[in-house]
């Protein structure tokens, strides 16, 4: 019943592993330090979790709340603008979302002129979505995860950007986290 959360958690860690650009690239030279993180992103990580995600959204598990039309259009609506904001946030990345290099320069146009951690804020969205569009112990239990592991992800990765870019520290002191600030409005 709870392989869903061995399964999980192990994707975790492997994409975790991958927030260590800078550190394979020193042991091993760019190239094959690119290609690690790659594989343990992108071929390890990110799918492992997803299956353990998908493990905890079909195991039989009792209702957190019952489920309403209401609750599954937010839902719905939750999805729809967290995968917009993932795909923009790519389009903004290009090959460095996948394949992230030591001689990467720093990207703070589009949702990154915003905050540091598009795609990670947008992930926060679906972990909501997902709770609401199966409303279950199982899929709350590895959403609350997802939420932990995504703040420490977005720790371990600016510590690598860090390392990788130096205009990331300026970047850190203007630009938030996850979410944006909210806008002064304009005095006449």
């Amino acid at each position: 019943m709870l392989t869903f959360l061995v399964i999980l958690l192990v994707g975790f860690a492997l994409n975790s592993a991958s927030a260590f650009t800078s550190a394979f690239s020193r042991r091993w030279g760019s190239h094959r330090g690119q290609l690690v993180t790659f594989v343990l992103r992108n071929i390890l990580g990110i799918p492992v979790w997803v299956i353990g995600l998908g493990l905890a959204v079909r195991t039989p598990s009792p209702p957190l709340f019952r489920s309403t039309t209401l609750t599954e259009a937010i839902g719905w609506l939750l999805v729809t603008v967290g995968s917009v904001i993932i795909l923009l946030a790519l389009a903004s990345l290009r090959s460095k979302a996948a394949m992230p290099s030591v001689r990467d320069s720093l990207v703070q146009n589009g949702a990154y002129a915003h905050v540091r951690h598009p795609i990670y804020a947008a992930m926060f969205l679906e972990f909501a979505a997902m709770v609401l569009l199966r409303p279950t112990r199982a899929a709350a239990l590895s959403c609350a995860l997802g939420v932990g592991w995504v703040v420490i992800q977005a720790r371990l990765e600016e510590l690598d950007l860090l390392q990788r870019i130096p205009a990331y520290r300026e970047y850190m002191k203007r630009v938030p986290r996850f979410f944006p600030r909210r806008r002064k409005p304009l005095r006449a």
